[in-house]
């Protein structure tokens, strides 16, 4: 694994974008400069994240998102799993 996530990723296990491994190792986002906790999806290189809208849920019981467009930056919260230190 390298030490920068992905262009893309999501928390939706039938999309496309979503890589477990990543998701279990900690993936924080930064939108606009300020820490988000309840992203659903994003894209840096298309500037957008999409956010769960409160505790509201579809008719299939999916969390209603809100696409919010602005600068994004993902990062990893810990270390990587295999990563020892060196002192």
């Amino acid at each position: 694994m390298t030490d920068t996530p992905p262009d893309r990723l999501s928390t939706d296990p039938r999309s496309p974008f979503h890589d477990a491994a990543l998701l279990e190792r900690g993936v924080g986002v930064r939108f606009k400069g300020v820490e988000k906790t309840n992203v659903e999806e994003y894209c840096v290189s298309e500037g957008w994240v999409r956010l769960a809208a409160g505790n509201a849920r579809d008719r299939f019981g999916n969390p209603m998102t809100v696409k919010l467009k602005g600068p994004v930056e993902p990062y990893f919260r810990s270390a990587e799993a295999g990563a020892t230190d060196a002192g």
